[in-house]
């Protein structure tokens, strides 16, 4: 069975820091303790286990567009680490207010447990952050239009043309790969609808190098 290879796509860390802030203002001093934190050359990763948080976020409940907004106020209010601030900044600025509730290490690949709150379905989400501070969100993107007329998924979607994946996706296991790399390998369940039985498992397999720098992902199979 041929795996349907997808092209690398390196997600660039930008943390949305807060221009023309007063003296002493708490966003302020978040934003420049999140500068010394380790991360990718062209920018800085605040995410790994000193950005967890866990706090109350009811009063930012129904904001819509400023959700971001009120959960940062609320977790520098709760004295939230600048790494757990700035991490809850660059989910914000890509269109995903949530904060980091967990993070464990598999194999030399950080794992990051993400709490998006003001989502009406699927609060919870995975990324995977390379050495370099790089993510990958298991749920984007798992199976692309330029993917559907593969060999690998199309007979299941011509049985099943209105399946879709839902996330979330889980963790399935992980192999070792030549040259001292990693493949960790997330499944996503195909259905029709949010409350219907499972049609199917599309598994991806996501692989780093010896370093631990994301080197691509790919479909192995949809059954």
């Amino acid at each position: 069975m041929t795996a349907i290879r997808l092209p690398l796509t390196a997600l660039a860390l930008v943390l949305s820091s807060a221009a023309c802030q007063p003296a002493g203002d708490p966003a302020t001093s978040a934003t420049s303790a999140a500068a010394t934190v380790p991360g990718t050359a062209g920018g800085v990763s605040p995410f790994s286990d000193a950005a967890i948080w866990d706090g109350e976020v009811d009063a930012c409940r129904g904001q819509g567009p400023v959700a971001d907004d009120c959960l940062a106020k609320v977790m520098q209010a709760a004295k939230a680490s600048p790494q757990a601030i700035a991490a809850a900044h660059q989910l914000g600025a890509q269109g995903n207010p949530g904060y980091v509730s967990a993070w464990r290490n598999q194999d030399g690949v950080g794992i990051a447990t993400i709490e998006y709150p003001f989502r009406a379905n699927t609060n919870e989400g995975t990324l995977l952050v390379d050495s370099a501070g790089h993510t990958q969100d298991v749920d984007a993107d798992v199976l692309p239009e330029m993917s559907r007329a593969d060999a690998t998924v199309k007979p299941f979607l011509d049985a099943h043309p209105d399946a879709t994946p839902f996330a979330p996706a889980q963790a399935s296991g992980s192999e070792a790969l030549p040259d001292g790399g990693v493949r960790l390998i997330y499944s996503t369940p195909m259905r029709t609808c949010h409350a219907c039985a499972n049609d199917g498992v599309l598994r991806v397999a996501y692989d780093f190098d010896a370093q631990r720098r994301f080197s691509g992902k790919q479909i192995l199979d949809l059954r």
